[in-house]
């Protein structure tokens, strides 16, 4: 045979093999010169991508509970069948503010898992030093930035806890779950939700960062991702400023190189709120409890949608997808009017929406007397590895008196 084949065939090796060059090195030059490619978005395939249930049944799970109660009639309940059921070997911690809400908790009394611990704490002011207010925005903050570190101080407040409990057991958690106590899931938390390596959170409602209301993460990222108030002096020395809650959360992932992903999750942020309809640019959408979901941790409310279809796509185009934006594509999302309190009626939305089960939480919450209060917190309470708050009859005296 002659050599001719052989030349050309030689030679379009290495051209095959001067292109693989030059698409290396493009590459490194675009991650180089564009600033705004984030690198720890970037999901690349590793041989274990996910958990089966089967593993993450086995392992050493703690989930974290944060904030007040106000809700957790409605919500609590939804928690424990969507989460705790789900994970049975799970370890529960609640760290929540004393307010008039917190019998509500009185529900964890038949909550499927071991309760590691609950710290039930009065509330006080917090010191806002110069690095947080350099670091800090009071803008768009309800409570401005003591209202930020206030929500910092909670979700950090998950770590001693977790930690206490693993060296008197002599164990160490592989998975943290940490989520708030306002969110009602329809929908159960699948293992999907558990990359190693990675931190989780949902997409949407990311005002800039990300989306603070849930994360799930093996130890390691799930230790930075809770240190909220500890990292804000490592901000402070890069320089940053004019943080909100999502991006300070994103801005210390980065700072502290924690990969991160986002997946639609079901569940969303029951709320009171009131807000304007149809929302502007930066205006926030509010979900009806009814939205097939997954709602991934959008505001919502028991409502009687009046928006649905088109008329949430119309709706939902003009939001900015950077900020208060979530999926809505398919049906997923129904919109309340919330420029008002809760409707009248709302109970019954509520009763029809998440079924018998969670309804008679509600109306128990609704109908409880004092001295039921008081058993089902002693109840919860014995039911407690460890236990720091105020007395039952004071949690039950508070409620009751401004009920």
């Amino acid at each position: 045979m002659p050599p001719f084949p052989k030349f050309v065939s030689d030679h379009n090796r290495d051209w095959r093999f001067i292109l693989l060059i030059v698409f290396s090195l493009s590459l490194l030059m675009f991650y180089s010169i564009d600033t705004s490619f984030s690198p720890f978005v970037l999901v690349l395939p590793y041989e274990k991508a996910v958990m089966t249930k089967d593993e993450l049944v086995r392992s050493r799970i703690a989930v974290c509970l944060v904030g007040g109660a106000r809700r957790f009639e409605l919500t609590g309940p939804s928690i424990m069948d969507m989460i705790l059921k789900e994970y049975p070997n799970s370890d529960l911690f609640l760290h929540s503010p004393l307010d008039e809400d917190t019998f509500k908790f009185s529900l964890l009394k038949s909550a499927p898992n071991d309760l590691a611990a609950v710290r039930i704490f009065y509330p006080e002011p917090l010191p806002e030093n110069e690095s947080y207010v350099r670091v800090l925005t009071a803008h768009n903050s309800p409570n401005g930035i003591q209202g930020l570190i206030q929500y910092f101080n909670l979700v950090e407040g998950c770590l001693p806890m977790i930690k206490s409990h693993q060296q008197k057991n002599n164990f160490t958690y592989d998975w943290i779950i940490r989520t708030r106590v306002d969110g009602y899931w329809n929908g159960p938390l699948g293992p999907e939700n558990f990359i190693p390596s990675q931190y989780l959170v949902p997409p949407g409602s990311s005002y800039g960062g990300l989306n603070d209301r849930l994360g799930i993460g093996d130890i390691t990222t799930s230790t930075v991702a809770l240190s909220r108030l500890s990292l804000i002096p490592k901000l402070d020395s890069l320089g940053l400023t004019e943080l909100n809650s999502e991006s300070a959360f994103k801005a210390q992932l980065t700072a502290q190189n924690v990969s991160y992903l986002t997946k639609q999750l079901p569940f969303c942020i029951v709320s009171d709120r009131r807000y304007d309809f149809p929302p502007d640019r930066y205006g926030v959408p509010v979900g009806s409890l009814s939205s097939p979901g997954p709602l991934s941790g959008a505001k919502c409310r028991p409502c009687k949608p009046v928006c649905q279809g088109v008329c949430v796509r119309d709706v939902m185009e003009k939001v900015e997808k950077d900020w208060s934006w979530t999926h809505w594509e398919n049906g997923e999302l129904e919109l309340c009017d919330a420029r008002e309190g809760w409707e009248d009626g709302w109970e019954k939305i509520f009763d029809r929406v998440a079924g018998k089960k969670f309804a008679e939480a509600r109306k128990r919450i609704d109908s409880m007397k004092f001295e039921a209060c008081v058993q089902d917190l002693l109840q919860l309470k014995k039911r407690s590895a460890h236990w720091d708050a105020p007395s039952v009859e004071n949690i039950c005296t508070l409620g009751f008196i401004q009920s």
